[in-house]
């Protein structure tokens, strides 16, 4: 299994966290569910540090560079990612918890309040 992480600076962009939240419930959550060899693939993002981005597990490097992948934020963006880098996973567990799935949670998923 291979890791990645990736994030841009938001500083100079005209997106934030909160506007690329409506990207992620309009269209991203539902383009990458189907993506063969994605384990899991979850947004994060630090408002105050305007940084975005995305922590990605696939099930091999091959995976990874066969995936034919949906438009990204980084198309909204406008510009390259900031920071990207492949770790090997050494180990993994699931914690007990309550959820059903992982799938459909984070702050861009939760009621609109607006």
């Amino acid at each position: 299994m291979k890791a990645m992480i990736a994030w841009w600076d938001l500083t100079d962009s005209e997106h934030t966290a909160q506007s690329l939240r409506a990207f992620l419930r309009d269209e991203a959550e539902q383009s990458w569910s189907g993506i063969p060899g994605l384990l899991l693939k979850v947004w994060i993002s630090d408002p105050e540090k305007n940084r975005w981005g995305a922590v990605f597990l696939w099930e091999s490097e091959q995976a990874a560079a066969a995936a034919r992948l949906p438009r990204s934020a980084g198309e909204l963006i406008g510009r390259p990612l900031e920071f990207r880098e492949w770790f090997d996973i050494e180990a993994t567990v699931e914690g007990s918890h309550a959820l059903a799935s992982l799938a459909g949670l984070g702050l861009a998923l939760q009621p609109r309040t607006d």
